[in-house]
């Protein structure tokens, strides 16, 4: 359990950032005069972590657990108290950049380090109790960013991430110290992380940019689309030569690990992408403010909290996961489908039940699938396999929320521009408007807004349950594989023995 509190804060400052920083990015553009880059605060930072992760995992598998995951959660520091002491964007983006990398080794070093020092078995429970640190953040962050950007200076939106890392750093350095030392000297397949880092940037930017800021047959983006093909190729056959791959392909040979990849990646799409969108909705239609519109999550949050506790401890008493992602999946696209009927009537209720529908599902795969990717690949690759898996499911995010979010902001562009008289003079400034200011306009306005706001949201909650029905499908399709703990289970000698030591 000591070592369960120093995982809980390192998995706390990962989840919790994003959360504090959000009711403060308007203040910090308008500080440091960037409007224009307010989208690359929170895109340079994703992208890093999402790139970091596999690597972070491959090093914990080359120079082990404890040396990677006290380095990562240093760098994450590091990054937070510069981002405090940014004077311009650019230097803002660049930091975020940092905390990214930091961050990316936050999140598989605690999935790693759990797989080292709890058997598949007992793991369901113990991972369900990390779960429960997302409501904290996703509660939590958004009253605490406010709080700090009403009542301190911005600044101390990343400065609040020094004392709880501190206190990451000092209990891991203690209780990780009899964890493995790694398979010795490491041979890093820097060749591969670079082209890693090329295409997965040049994917997102195709998503970010393509159908906004430039048309989808735009040189930019055909541009973009080739250096994507061109280096996820190379990329590929870099991977199936080097000794020591940042991302073993061989992985995937395994049909279970292969449909749990996609499935986090599917899951990721739909889940970030949906989530990023709704307090768009709580906000522009119903009223609510930046603070309660984190405090309206809730019932989502409880939900996925709820049933992925329960689902970790039936897994430990009976051995058995596959319904769980079939289940999950079904109440995944069953939510995100509510979400696509919400209008200018629905009731703070109604979307309440909705979100519970969605939580649920959440609360049935976030866990799930990181188990059986991990119960699928050999022992020794473990921290390869949990970097790859939340690679995937970070990939989906970024691509969810790019993807979602375009189609929302573009449907309502379209519905302002339909709807002529008064709200079509507020099309050139959609991209300025915030609650505020959409309060204070003329009653047409506001109808006029809220109605192209929740056009936007049903066009984006349909993809994202087109989404998540794909996930059924996938879900459907893995097997059920006794998990190493149990009696009909294959019991690695040597690692029983360094576990049991």
């Amino acid at each position: 359990m000591v070592t369960m509190s120093g995982l809980v804060i390192a998995m706390l400052l990962a989840m919790l950032d994003n959360m504090i920083v959000a009711p403060a990015l308007p203040t910090i553009v308008g500080d440091l005069h960037g409007l224009n880059h307010l989208a690359w605060v929170t895109t340079g930072y994703v992208l890093a972590s999402t790139v970091a992760t596999p690597i972070w995992g491959k090093l914990g598998d080359l120079l082990g657990r404890r040396v990677t995951f006290l380095t990562s959660i240093a760098i994450f520091l590091v990054g937070s108290a510069l981002c405090g002491m940014s004077q311009n964007m650019g230097e803002l983006i660049a930091f975020r950049a940092v905390q990214g990398l930091g961050a990316g080794g936050l999140m598989v070093g605690v999935m790693s380090v759990l797989a080292d020092i709890v058997p598949p078995r007992e793991r369901g429970k113990y991972q369900g109790v990390m779960m429960a640190v997302m409501p904290v953040a996703m509660i939590g962050g958004p009253l605490v960013g406010g709080f700090i950007t009403d009542n301190l200076n911005w600044r101390w939106a990343f400065y609040v991430n020094l004392p709880l890392g501190l206190v990451a750093l000092g209990v891991c350095w203690f209780v990780l110290a009899k964890l493995p030392r790694g398979a010795g000297k490491a041979r890093i397949d820097w060749l591969g992380a670079a082209l890693l880092s090329v295409w997965i940037t040049a994917f997102v930017l195709i998503t970010t940019w393509g159908g906004s800021q430039y048309d989808w047959s735009s040189p930019q983006i055909l541009g973009l689309l080739a250096l994507t093909v061109g280096a996820f190729v190379a990329f590929i056959m870099v991977e199936r030569r080097s000794a020591e791959p940042i991302m073993p392909l061989s992985v995937f040979r395994n049909r279970n690990f292969a449909l749990a990849g996609a499935l986090s990646l599917i899951v990721g799409f739909a889940m970030f992408g949906g989530i990023t969108l709704l307090p768009q909705f709580q906000q522009y239609v119903q009223g609510a403010s930046a603070t309660n519109s984190g405090l309206l999550l809730m019932p989502m949050m409880i939900a996925a909290m709820t049933v992925s506790l329960i689902g970790g401890q039936l897994i430990t008493r009976t051995g058995h996961y596959r319904a769980l992602p079939i289940v999950g999946t079904v109440l995944m696209t069953a939510g995100l489908g509510l979400f696509a009927t919400m209008d200018t009537g629905t009731s703070r209720f109604m979307t309440s039940v909705f979100m519970v529908v969605l939580g649920a599902g959440m609360g049935c795969l976030m866990q799930t699938t990181m188990l059986i990717a991990q119960n699928s690949s050999p022992i020794n690759a473990i921290g390869a396999a949990t970097g790859a898996a939340t690679f995937l499911r970070n990939m989906g995010g970024s691509l969810g929320v790019s993807l979602l979010s375009t189609i929302y902001t573009n449907h309502l562009l379209d519905s302002l521009a339909d709807s002529g008289g008064s709200a079509a003079t507020s099309t050139g400034s959609a991209a300025g408007m915030t609650p505020a200011m959409l309060r204070a306009l003329p009653e047409p306005v506001q109808h006029a807004f809220a109605v192209a706001v929740s056009n936007g949201i049903g066009a984006a909650f349909v993809w994202g349950a087109a989404a998540a029905a794909a996930g059924i499908v996938v879900a459907l399709f893995i097997k059920h594989v006794p998990l190493r703990g149990f009696a009909d289970a294959p019991k690695p000698a040597p690692v029983v023995a360094l576990q049991d030591a």
